[in-house]
């Protein structure tokens, strides 16, 4: 593997990124930037993982189309949850209800319009984008990798007090505050 081939991999990931946005907002499908990439679109390092859109529920198959449209193939998982589509290899989560409560007005209120890659995107909050991470934490997935990754390179960005709050209910929320303590990364 030579070291140019993670970039590789993260050009083709916004390549893929600026072709589905150009289609859905063509297609007039609200939609927001969401995961790694709107922490990326802030300063936290590159992900390589996927490109993940939050749309309403109910423009999550309109969404699905629109870039079906486009000759990305398309699938339905079976959780229900999310739709997905494929630009080549990389995989584009449309996701409409997430954890947390489905996408919805006050998820794009909460959002920033940035530039990212010389495209305008709406892009999630911070707090949503960690409350989702938080939340999708189990004991099956317990990986608080890329949560402590976003704490460290964008926690004066983060309203600490409203991701505890959206998330107190979680023992593994509980845990990852008390790393950031303890690794005095955020402090209470």
């Amino acid at each position: 593997m030579s070291v140019a081939e993670p970039d590789q991999d993260f050009e083709q990931l916004l390549e893929a990124m600026k072709k589905a946005a150009g289609a859905l907002r063509e297609a007039g499908v609200p939609f927001l930037l969401g995961g790694g990439l709107a922490c990326w679109a802030r300063g936290a390092p590159k992900t390589e993982h996927d490109v993940d859109f939050l749309v309403r529920p109910e423009d999550a198959e309109r969404a699905q189309q629109v870039l079906a449209e486009t000759g990305m193939r398309t699938e339905k998982p079976p959780e229900g949850w999310l739709l997905k589509a494929y630009e080549g290899d990389v995989l584009i989560d449309l996701i409409f209800d997430p954890q947390g409560g489905p996408v919805d007005d006050a998820m794009f209120e909460r959002a920033d319009e940035l530039e990212v890659y010389a495209t305008r995107l709406e892009v999630s909050a911070l707090e949503d984008v960690l409350t989702q991470k938080l939340l999708a934490l189990s004991e099956q997935q317990p990986d608080y990798a890329s949560v402590l990754e976003i704490a460290r390179a964008l926690r004066e960005q983060v309203d600490w007090d409203q991701v505890r709050e959206r998330t107190e209910e979680s023992p593994f929320a509980k845990g990852y505050f008390t790393l950031l303590d303890e690794l005095e990364i955020v402090r209470r």
